[in-house]
């Protein structure tokens, strides 16, 4: 094949993967992040029907990123083994199966266990996608799919709530709780989509029979060669990661945040129900205003700051507003409250937005990669430090403004952090794939 010709044949291939694909990984993660958050909706049925206290709860709410913590790298050394179609389809089915047997949940340790093995289950799903990205895309194209990719994470936020709360208003029928019909609902509906999932993955380029030989053969080509070019990168052991100061900096940076993020995620279903008077499908709606207007303002700032010269100060304009809204949350009615944590979740969001292409930008090209995985992994725990600590508080205080004063002032240190992370390096930047944060 001539060189005009193989760009043009790899090409045609990309624009495939992207329009086969990608709707079907998008609506895997759309459910992904529904299975993972539903549990917000039914913290008060959960006290009621079963006895989790709000301690329980927030442990549990946090155990899943525990077990998601400890298999994660493992169950991407299977999918390198076995290939995404047969893996990435038992993760999905795996997980609905848990989401499942959520409904028969009769006791705390149950709920304990359950969510601890939804971790497990969904390990590897978020990195394992971007992993496939790498075995299907060269670094030119893949930038474009993490982003699409990613916008469906934005979106699950959105359609979560009045879908949850829909499937919650069937309480009673069949003498069945809602809350157990939710659980039932949405595990079978994972199930199903991992199936369908199994019919449109395809795990290697040159198994896929909707591409051309010369599509497949250029396809190959590009992502061998970016393979090779990636192997020959030096490794870095991660000890010396933790103590590198910017990976250990931006790693605090992102933990702040993940606080934030997930806290709101876990508890804002509880503090749109204490306006009272509204039916669960309601709960759900509103809920899902917080996450608009936080989507809305996430893509107008990176609009704006794509091509800034330095980001931080607008970083640090995004965790101001993170703070403001949570410590703002303390005061005022229920209403007011949501409108807090409306502020709050579009500071997080944007912050989000700007911290990982500053974070790409700041690491040397030699750690790169491995530094921002672990910046990742190291940060979602905050994702089981924020849960558990407002679920303790409210049981203590009777309260939640503990846990809101806390997540203020996570994002104030964070902001100090922010002036000492390192400004854009001149040599080029890393692939959007290694920002796998969903925060």
């Amino acid at each position: 094949m001539s060189e005009a010709v193989v760009p043009d044949a790899e090409r045609r291939a990309v624009g495939k993967f992207l329009r086969r694909m990608l709707p079907i990984l998008v609506l895997m993660l759309l459910v992904n992040q529904m299975d993972r958050t539903n549990v917000g909706f039914v913290q008060d049925e959960l006290r009621a029907d079963v006895g989790v206290s709000a301690t329980a709860y927030g442990l549990g709410a946090g155990l899943f990123f525990i077990g998601y913590a400890l298999f994660e790298v493992p169950s991407n050394m299977l999918l390198e083994r076995f290939g995404a179609r047969v893996w990435l389809t038992r993760i999905m089915i795996t997980w609905g199966a848990v989401i499942v047997a959520m409904c028969f949940i009769h006791n705390v340790w149950m709920f304990y266990g359950l969510r601890f093995l939804l971790g497990v289950a969904e390990a590897g799903f978020f990195p394992g996608v971007l992993l496939y990205f790498t075995q299907w895309l060269p670094d030119s194209s893949r930038g474009r799919a993490s982003a699409i990719f990613l916008g469906g994470s934005a979106t699950a936020y959105i359609v979560t709530g009045p879908i949850t709360g829909a499937l919650l208003e069937l309480h009673g029928a069949g003498g069945i709780a809602g809350w157990r019909w939710m659980f039932a609902l949405e595990g079978v509906f994972s199930i199903l989509v991992g199936f369908i999932a199994g019919f449109f993955l395809v795990s290697r380029i040159q198994d896929a029979r909707w591409l051309t030989q010369e599509e497949r053969d250029a396809l190959s080509e590009a992502v061998a060669r970016d393979k090779e070019a990636r192997d020959r990168a030096p490794r870095t052991s991660r000890l010396k990661l933790i103590l590198h100061p910017q990976v250990a900096l931006l790693t605090t940076v992102f933990f702040a945040m993940a606080l934030t993020g997930y806290a709101i995620t876990f508890w804002l279903p509880s503090l749109v129900d204490d306006i009272g008077g509204l039916s669960s499908f309601e709960v759900g709606l509103l809920t899902a205003v917080p996450w608009i207007c936080a989507v809305i303002a996430m893509y107008t700032m990176a609009h704006f700051t794509d091509r800034a010269p330095d980001r931080r100060p607008y970083l640090a304009i995004a965790l101001v507003l993170s703070a403001a809204g949570t410590f703002l949350a303390t005061l005022g009615s229920p209403w007011f409250g949501l409108a807090a944590l409306t502020l709050a979740a579009v500071g997080g969001k944007c912050a989000a937005t700007l911290f990982w292409p500053m974070a790409q930008s700041g690491l040397d090209l030699k750690i790169a990669a491995p530094g921002l995985a672990l910046v990742n992994s190291l940060g979602n725990l905050g994702g089981f430090v924020s849960p558990t600590l407002f679920g303790y508080l409210q049981d203590t205080t009777g309260s939640t403004n503990g846990g809101l004063y806390t997540l203020s002032a996570a994002s104030v240190l964070a902001v100090c952090g922010v002036a000492f992370i390192r400004r854009s390096r001149t040599a080029a930047v890393p692939a959007p794939e290694t920002a796998t944060t969903r925060a």
